[in-house]
């Protein structure tokens, strides 16, 4: 499994970089075929918000389909956990549907 990270409109600290390597190197245990898992963080650019919005997308290639999750929030730490969840459930949802076939 190959884990490539980008970031948009943000500067990628070390920091929040051992963050999504800690939290995302781990979803091959919850579906051993995965072949990449695809993470881009960043500042969203949106009209006339107030303060900075984040954002985390997973795109995790799995045989036949590409699963993809993204979320916004105040805080980068935040959006990247929360993606962490949603992309489990995406692979969950993934695995019950190939179970029946």
């Amino acid at each position: 499994m190959r884990l490539n990270l980008k970031s948009t409109n943000f500067d990628l600290t070390e920091s929040v970089k051992s963050q999504v390597d800690e939290k995302l190197s781990g979803i091959d245990k919850y579906f051993g075929n995965i072949q990449q898992i695809d993470v881009e963080v960043g500042l969203t650019r949106k009209g006339q918000q107030k303060g900075k919005i984040y954002f985390c997308e997973v795109n995790v290639s799995v045989p036949r389909k590409l699963l993809r999750y993204r979320i916004e929030s105040e805080d980068m730490a935040r959006a990247i956990n929360d993606a962490k969840k949603g992309i489990q459930l995406e692979i969950k949802k993934y695995k019950e549907m190939n179970r029946g076939s």
